[in-house]
């Protein structure tokens, strides 16, 4: 994988949220509007690219025993970095986010990448791969945010739209439209990045009961290939 696909995989072919479907829980919370959307994507994002940096760094040091709590006092340090300077920089945010900022801590897609990707690739690559799965979330929140505060709230980015502004659909803004949303979105994203169709042996070679059967011995069963959609 070159370093331009590992940093392109995180926006379609491995969405971390219409793909993976990971970090549901602040997906669904803070994407009823943009600017809380793009908050939590860029502060998840941040703390992606430090832990990922830092784990790929240690990655050689640290124990295999008692890596996963290891990621996760690492992880937790960022985030507390980041919350701390929200509250002095962008107060505002921080209250909108509530308890979802800090709990960034354990974040599926954080933790995941940390085991799955900077546990076993270089530096570089890791920051590489946090970049991409980090501007992957992003703009997944923010698809979909932008779809929730259109119709449900009648606005973008807390500029009202009009005629939107007086027909709200306001069950978008809640859980069941959220939830709504986020599933039209999974199947948009599968059937746009829908891979080619993949064969399978369906012949003798791929049969576990192969050894006993006197067709595969004889040669009387060919076997065939067929398109697995």
């Amino acid at each position: 994988m070159t370093k331009l696909q590992n940093l392109s995989k995180g926006l379609i072919k491995e969405n971390p949220v219409l793909v993976l479907i990971l970090g549901t829980c602040p997906t669904l919370a803070t994407s009823t509007s943009v600017w809380n959307a793009l908050g939590m994507g860029a502060a998840a994002t941040v703390v992606l690219i430090c832990s990922n940096v830092v784990i790929s760094a240690l990655r050689k040091i640290i124990p295999d025993k008692v890596r996963i709590p290891c990621y996760i006092v690492l992880i937790a340090g960022f985030v507390t970095m980041v919350q701390m300077l929200v509250k002095a920089f962008a107060p505002a945010l921080d209250r909108s986010l509530g308890i979802f900022l800090p709990l960034i801590v354990v974040n599926c897609i954080i933790l995941g990448r940390a085991e799955m990707f900077a546990n076993k690739n270089t530096v570089i690559d890791s920051a590489i791969d946090a970049v991409g799965m980090g501007a992957g979330f992003t703009l997944a929140l923010t698809l979909m945010a932008t779809i929730r505060e259109i119709f449900g709230n009648g606005t973008f980015m807390g500029f009202e739209i009009p005629i939107l502004i007086d027909n709200k659909i306001s069950i978008l803004t809640m859980a069941p439209g959220g939830f709504f949303v986020f599933g039209v979105l999974i199947a948009a994203m599968n059937k746009f990045a829908k891979s080619k169709p993949r064969k399978k042996d369906f012949g003798c070679a791929g049969c576990p009961q192969a050894a006993a059967c006197g067709m595969a011995t004889s040669g009387g069963c060919k076997g065939t290939e067929v398109s697995a959609q």
